[in-house]
């Protein structure tokens, strides 16, 4: 028995214990180093390499060849298999027997045709369990397979994480070996660890402090490592601590494992679903063992890869699914980013994962799991509600460098007033790994004490996956009600892609992707033209569809006999335009028979040709009046009618502007506030404008940039009749450095506010930077425009595929390219092609047609061949009465593909209480109200009055309407 002991002075004490567990000091005497026992080599080693990722079936069956420890293999996005067959030691019967196995890259353990576990060093997965302990009559020899991703958990970037990956990489195995797992060492590991953070987290002044440091050197007295018959003593007053409960008032924390796995980001898609696999297989298995266990897993796309991949695991996670231990959670697709998908996007997130879940799991989720998305649109709310969701757990808020967000658990208000309860774990990670520093940390930091008693505790390798560990889950369960810690309880368009922020190979991959949809989506078009022109014989015409929901009068430029292109104003006789220049306007959501391609109206549309003076260029159309310098910017611009200059005095708009984008360490995804310090002009050279188009339907001057040595740009400034607005197409080809290209229009127009369009509304933000929350957003995500408006005058800057802007006093910005170096060496590199454009306008936005006006700049009105002659006469299939209202989408209801029903999904756009009717003209049988999964609404059975439906909004709501169609005469 050992002696009481003495006082001890603070540091030597904690330093005796650290030692006794320390996996490098005094292994050959301390406890660490009696982990393993008796160990002995594989009997046999092979290995084969390949590019592909190929399955278990087709791998087996290779020439493998022979293989040992300090075996290289490569390189980067390589496979190597290895087949490791093992003789364990007669023995070892009654001992808990592993394979220790350490390598680079990410390996799986295939047994008898199913993926087992993953083996990663950087996940701590270095040993897979053979067995718990071997019997008599157990098989002493049994072959395995080890697949190895030639990558790490995240990626394998040169010199750095998020460094653009190394081609060239190689990889070594360094340990293939059977040994004994001394699980009664392994526990007094735990507690040992455990006892250290306690009393370094509570500190000197704690009583419960030293009691732990008082109880860790008593275990270290009693035991010895060399006698395992002194280990239950120790053991014994381990459990005497951590059997001293809590208190009723102490904070609860929740224990959720997870495994936050990014679609794609420093690894492409592919791995993506081999990642799924590894960490998925080994959650399951530790699900086994530890039947308390429950593990919270997002994304629909992950399961549906491992449904198609291993569907043996993918029928086991079914089951544990069944128990209540696997939790599927999040209720999208995958895990999306928060700001550039439009809001139907965002819906389709919903609606096709929420359709997942149920079918696979027999529930939809009643949470939206976003942690690791930077940005988060004011609609979500709606849009979450509308899905059947009512909570929302993110964790991206932690990563502010300026403000710290007020709150931890909070109700969520958005733009419409709907509103959700929102957790924000207190610990500032989805990965956490169950120590007790995380453990204090997570109650420190609740800036919600006294009202929220309880927090989320996310914990797992996560990012590239990995997922939790047997240690992780031994930590929690002694901590789970100690006294002096917080208690009860062990429980339950992708944001990397879209951004950017991932590595050429998955750009790569999504620009695949993109193409197969545009490809596909030009198949349906044609044949929606062929069925729009079904029954007419005759030759081949051309059809003219406005996709939008009011009508328009533009400018177009129709296709020719031999590949060339005229100007036409694609009348329909019997509508009058907006801006009484012509009699031409296409019908909403509506097809037409296209005008002659050399149609020039009757009602005098066209106007004078561009005016060169001095070497600058005027254009006008009587609407707004345009003038440019000698190098292409914008030195005037007039709202005719009213005679209002909106370019500031003294001042030039389509000013580009470059900027060193330099941050502190992530690359492609942060802009730091001190890039504005380096604001440098790019100036052109005078006398490079000249005239393109001269009058008629369109006026329109060009000129060249050079942007550096490495870059350059071209522009045309268009103008056409009936516009409100004026263009600026531009083709940029760019090769810079850590460069960041904006453009600017210093507005002579004062305002605290500018409003930015956002997912089925719009916002505002500050154009001052009074306090640290206005100056934290130095720059803000748009859509498709934003306009910065005082009393009765405005001035709206549209684009069609930019999303950075900012107002800072009455200068506009809007944010073009940028040329981050990591985790894409290449990223942005090459030609671009996008437009803006800039409106002035009188009165609000709202009134103005601003939203009608971006709407129109990024859908342009299509000339779609015709295989018979077009109608004869327009057609339109939904009108509006309400300008305030904007038709999204119009799509087949999702249950009944082949059924006669539609899903129509409105929304309002000003902000304002309306009424407004539904004009159909199609054969409509029965309309409901449903939500945004197209579940009907019991009480939403709207009355149908001459092919018209009265629909009432509040401001920024957002309306789905089920549409069942007649069935066709027989």
């Amino acid at each position: 028995m050992a002696a009481a002991p003495a006082l001890k002075h603070w540091r030597t004490t904690l330093e005796r214990v650290e030692k006794f567990v320390s996996p490098l000091y005094f292994t050959d005497c301390n406890l660490r180093g009696r982990l393993f026992g008796a160990s002995c080599p594989v009997a046999a080693l092979s290995s084969f390499l390949t590019p592909e990722r190929l399955p278990y079936q087709e791998a087996v069956q290779q020439d493998f060849r022979s293989a040992q420890v300090g075996h290289s293999f490569g390189p980067t996005w390589w496979t190597c298999w290895f087949r490791v067959e093992l003789t364990i030691p007669e023995a070892w019967v009654g001992q808990e027997v592993h394979l220790c196995w350490e390598s680079d890259g990410e390996g799986l353990v295939w047994r008898d045709g199913e993926p087992v576990q993953g083996l990663t060093k950087e996940g701590e997965k270095t040993s897979y369990v053979l067995t718990d302990r071997l019997g008599e009559g157990d098989p002493r020899s049994l072959t395995l397979y080890v697949e190895v991703a030639c990558n790490g958990l995240l990626g394998a970037g040169k010199g750095s994480m998020i460094a653009a990956p190394d081609p060239e990489k190689m990889f070594q195995l360094s340990r293939a070996e059977l040994a004994v797992f001394h699980r009664d060492v392994h526990n007094l590991l735990v507690d040992l660890e455990l006892l250290l953070g306690i009393a370094k987290g509570l500190g000197k002044d704690s009583q419960r402090s030293f009691q732990a440091l008082y109880t860790a050197n008593q275990m270290v007295n009693v035991c010895d490592p060399a006698q395992p018959e002194t280990f239950p003593v120790a053991q014994a007053l381990a459990s005497r601590f951590f059997g001293q409960r809590g208190g009723e008032s102490q904070h609860t924390i929740h224990a959720t494992g997870h495994c936050h796995i990014d679609t794609a980001w420093l690894w492409p898609f592919k791995e993506t679903v081999r990642k799924c696999a590894r960490s998925w297989v080994t959650a399951l298995q530790l699900m086994e063992r530890n039947p308390e266990f429950i593990f919270a897993c997002s994304q629909a796309q992950q399961l549906e890869w491992v449904k198609s991949h291993y569907p043996g695991l993918y029928s086991r996670l079914q089951d544990f699914a069944s128990r209540g231990q696997f939790v599927p959670v999040g209720g999208t697709w995958v895990e999306m980013d928060g700001n550039l998908p439009s809001g139907e996007a965002m819906v389709r997130q919903f609606l096709q994962g929420q359709n997942f879940f149920l079918q696979e799991f027999g529930k939809m989720c009643s949470e939206f799991w976003l942690p690791d998305t930077f940005g988060y649109s004011a609609q979500l709310p709606q849009i979450m509600r509308g899905c059947g969701i009512r909570r929302f757990l993110t964790q991206k808020l932690s990563w502010n460098l300026v403000n710290s967000f007020p709150h931890h658990t909070f109700f969520w208000e958005g733009l419409d007033g709907s509103h959700v309860l929102v957790h924000f774990p207190p610990g500032d990670s989805y990965g956490m790994q169950g120590s007790v520093e995380e453990v204090l940390k997570t109650v420190a930091n609740n800036r919600d004490k006294g009202r929220a008693n309880h927090s989320a505790f996310l914990f797992g390798f996560g990012d590239g996956g990995g997922g939790p560990t047997q240690t992780m889950l031994d930590r929690l369960k002694r901590l789970s009600n100690t006294d002096g810690l917080p208690r009860l309880l062990l429980l339950n368009q992708f944001h990397d892609v879209v951004t950017g922020s991932c590595i050429q190979m998955v750009a790569e991959d999504a620009m695949r992707h993109y193409e197969d949809i545009r490809s596909h989506g030009n198949t349906l078009l044609s044949h929606a033209a062929a069925a729009l022109c079904a029954g007419e014989p005759g030759p081949e015409g051309l059809l003219i569809v406005n996709t939008l929901p009011w009508k328009r009068t533009e400018v177009m430029a129709l296709p020719k006999p031999g590949g060339a292109h005229s100007l036409g104003l694609t009348p329909s006789p019997g509508d009058r335009a907006q801006h009484g220049l012509c009699s031409c306007s296409r019908p909403h959501l509506a097809a037409a028979p296209a005008a002659p391609a050399a149609c020039v109206c009757s009602a005098g549309a066209s106007r004078p040709p561009p005016t060169k003076t001095d070497g600058s260029v005027t254009l006008d159309n009587g609407i707004i009046r345009v003038r440019l310098d000698p190098t292409g910017r914008l030195t005037s611009l007039v709202l005719v009618a009213s005679g209002r200059e909106a370019i500031a005095e003294g001042a030039v708009g389509n000013q580009f502007v470059l900027f060193d984008d330099v941050p502190l360490y992530w690359d492609a995804w942060d802009v730091m506030d001190y890039h504005l310090e380096t604001r440098n002009p790019v100036l052109g050279q005078p006398g490079t404008l000249a005239v393109g188009t001269e009058g008629g339907l369109r006026g329109s001057a060009w000129f060249l940039l050079q942007i550096s040595p490495n870059s350059r740009l071209s522009q045309e400034v268009v103008l056409d009749v009936g516009c409100p607005y004026v263009r600026f197409h531009t083709e940029v080809h760019w090769h810079e450095a850590h460069k960041f290209l904006k453009v600017e229009f210093p507005a002579r127009v004062r305002s605290s506010q500018a409003t930015y369009e956002i997912q089925f509304g719009h916002l505002q933000r500050p154009t001052h930077y009074n306090t640290s929350w206005d100056w934290a957003r130095f720059e803000v995500w748009a859509h498709r425009w934003m306009d910065l408006s005082e009393h009765g005058f405005g001035l709206a800057l549209l684009n069609d595929c930019k999303y950075g802007a900012s107002v800072r006093g009455s200068i506009l910005s809007l944010s073009l390219l940028r040329a981050p170096k990591a985790p894409d060496a290449t990223a942005d590199m090459g030609r671009h092609e996008f437009t803006y454009a800039l409106m002035p306008h009188k009165g609000s936005f709202q009134d103005a047609g601003v939203i009608q006006a971006a709407y129109s700049l990024t859908f342009p009105l299509l000339a779609l061949p015709a295989p018979g002659p077009a109608p004869a006469t327009s057609w339109s299939a939904f009108a509006l009465s309400s300008p305030a209202v904007v038709l999204e989408t119009v799509k087949q209801a999702e249950s009944s593909p082949q059924s006669r029903s539609l899903v129509l999904r409105l929304y309002e756009s000003h902000g304002s209480h309306t009424d407004c009717w539904l004009h159909l003209s199609l054969p409509v049988q029965e309309a409901i109200l449903c939500d945004l999964l197209e579940r009907p609404d019991p009480a939403g059975h709207l009355p149908l009055r001459d092919n018209r439906l009265k629909l009432t909004f509040s401001p920024f709501q957002v309306l789905s309407l089920l549409l069942v169609l007649q069935p066709p005469p027989h």
